[in-house]
């Protein structure tokens, strides 16, 4: 058995070449290498990108780090999976506002949704720039996106206007994610199907510490509560290293089977590397379905 769940269906992403703590990219028609502490091998860079690369972010020695660009175009240019489209641009902390190794997961939740017959509603927690969102919306469901980052939410906004989901039935909210399943376990409200993408390290409104391994299991069990009495599916991200995907499935079946029977099933994300033919481990998902 596959022990990977394996992005493979792109056209306009490619994880062309990894090494030396750094992956060499293409988004589009750009090619970009940026740092990623997952690539611990030291492999012979042979692709032509290592030296013509579009723009590189080059890490700091006090912290952070800074795009060395070459010749990208200003502001955000698209990239597409299927009939999902995405605005995709350089940010300051590395990032390009999409995790390509997701897509896996989209197609999964357009199966899942398609598969129930009925319309769902579907929270998605910690949405970021909505990849699951949109997923979810352009299968049919109704989804509340919740995010704490204002900035997040209006790019995840876009990312559903030019993937001609801008009149889809989603809710957008600025929000801690915790407070606001509370607020809406008091509502009365709940959902058919759960999407969370929780960060490893964070703070709270109030400056408390998230740590995923301390707080998963708790935020679980809350969401819970949110859920409706014959839910779809729960679908839970993790990007912590040392968070085995076997964890998850623990946590999934001791809340969630426990309650409303079905079954979890966990392993871990993958990029197919073109250069080597092997496959770039990317975080790991947790799927649950009744």
């Amino acid at each position: 058995m596959n022990h990977m769940w394996i992005s493979d269906k792109w056209t306009d992403y490619e994880l062309l070449d990894c090494s030396g703590g750094e992956r060499l990219e293409r988004w589009g028609g750009h090619t970009l290498v940026r740092p990623d502490p997952t690539v611990i091998w030291d492999t012979q860079r042979l692709h032509p990108g290592w030296s013509g690369y579009s723009a590189r972010y080059e890490r700091s020695s006090s912290g952070g780090g800074a795009w060395r660009v070459r010749e990208l175009p200003p502001g955000a240019w698209q990239v597409r999976h299927g009939s999902l489209i995405f605005n995709v641009r350089p940010t300051s902390f590395k990032h390009m506002g999409l995790f390509p190794e997701q897509a896996v997961n989209w197609d999964y939740l357009s199966r899942a949704i398609g598969a129930a017959g009925r319309r769902l509603s579907v929270l998605n927690l910690f949405a970021y720039t909505g990849g699951a969102t949109i997923a979810a919306a352009a299968a049919g469901a109704a989804v509340c996106h919740v995010d704490a980052a204002r900035g997040m939410v209006a790019w995840a906004r876009e990312n559903a206007r030019m993937s001609r989901l801008g009149s889809a039935p989603v809710r957008w909210i600025v929000d801690d994610c915790a407070g606001f399943i509370k607020r809406e376990i008091r509502r009365g409200k709940r959902y058919d199907a759960l999407v969370m993408d929780p960060p490893s390290y964070g703070r709270g409104p109030a400056g408390e510490k998230w740590k995923l391994e301390d707080n998963l299991y708790a935020l679980a069990l809350l969401c819970a509560d949110a859920l409706s009495d014959a839910p779809e599916f729960v679908l839970i991200n993790s990007y912590t290293s040392g968070l085995a995907p076997s964890a998850l499935t623990y946590i999934a079946d001791s809340i969630f089977t426990k309650r409303f029977g079905g079954r979890a099933e966990s392993r871990e994300l993958g990029l197919p590397v073109t250069s080597s033919g092997l496959s770039l481990p990317c975080g790991s998902s947790c799927r649950w379905e009744r």
